[in-house]
């Protein structure tokens, strides 16, 4: 069974079709990232999917109930912004409303305030939270209920370096402990280091890809004039090897490339340097989004 299946989900505001028939299937634990410009529909689809908002159309199901049923709401949390927070209340106010609310022992709130590190500052005024604070903070609340699936708007939003690397940490283990995460970030560096499980919404359809592609590992050898006019001839019909300026780009999907680097010095193709890197969700989104980048620099118009 699913954790989280949507069939032909859509969704309009008047004339504006914002959601076009969006289909996602969610079979284990783990962390897949939705990724999209400003307005591209994320915010919508996610709060449909915790039932905050209606759908026009389609079906959502979450462990195979019906996402209004209100009997996965315990399963379920929701992290938007920090807008859901009052300022008069301290942290602690909100995560003793949540374990009253959803009959969570007291306990829990201690184990949540370690496992997010707010421990020091709970007990003060939200209005004193510094804006990762509160991100922090909105963790804590999301982990409470100890949820199947968790749906985070930009949760790295506000975040310094060490928060982040934090946080990262904490999704990884939530996930490893059996938790499905759907998240959005604008952040495509650090989305990376926390998936490669990747989707992109581009006005309100979900892209398919091919993702055999980004399985694949580009290392890039380094080459002096000699050793790069001996690739040109030797390596120009190869179907895996690119020859760019003074770099010969070799992609592959294993990391075993001894043979590789054999065949080119048999054939006197000697290499300064080389670098290996995976294709990230930055390039990804760039191949994707070209139209809307480009029409951004040019000033043509708006990215929707």
């Amino acid at each position: 069974m699913s954790i989280l299946k949507i069939n032909n989900v859509r969704k309009s505001y008047g004339n504006n079709q914002v959601l076009k028939g969006i289909n996602l299937n969610f079979e284990k634990p783990g962390i897949k990232a939705l990724i999209g410009p400003n307005g591209s529909g994320k915010t919508t689809l996610f709060s449909i999917i915790v039932n905050l908002l209606k759908k026009d159309s389609g079906e959502i199901l979450i462990q195979g109930m019906d996402h209004k049923d209100p009997k996965i709401f315990k399963k379920v949390s929701f992290l938007k912004d920090s807008s859901v927070l009052y300022g008069y209340l301290t942290g602690l106010d909100h995560l003793e409303f949540i374990a009253y609310a959803q009959g969570l022992p007291s306990s829990r709130i201690d184990e949540v305030c370690q496992k997010t590190g707010i421990t020091n500052y709970v007990k003060k005024k939200v209005s004193t939270y510094s804006l990762g604070m509160k991100q922090h903070l909105l963790l804590a609340m999301v982990i409470m209920n100890k949820p199947k699936l968790m749906i985070l708007d930009e949760p790295l939003n506000g975040l310094d370096p060490t928060a982040i690397i934090k946080t990262r940490g904490l999704l990884q283990e939530l996930a490893e402990e059996g938790t499905a995460i759907l998240l959005s970030s604008h952040t495509l560096t650090e989305v990376d280091y926390i998936t490669s499980d990747i989707l992109f919404l581009s006005k309100g359809k979900i892209i398919n890809e091919d993702i055999s592609v980004y399985k694949a590992i580009d290392y890039e050898f380094l080459l002096d004039k000699k050793s790069l006019g001996k690739a040109k001839t030797i390596l120009s019909k190869e179907k895996n090897v690119t020859l760019k300026k003074d770099k010969l780009i070799y992609r592959t999907e294993t990391t075993d490339i001894q043979n590789f680097i054999a065949y080119l010095t048999s054939n006197g193709i000697e290499f300064k340097e080389i670098n290996k890197r995976k294709i990230g969700a930055e390039e990804r989104y760039r191949a994707i989004f070209a139209e809307e980048l480009s029409t951004e620099r040019t000033g043509e118009g708006d990215i929707v």
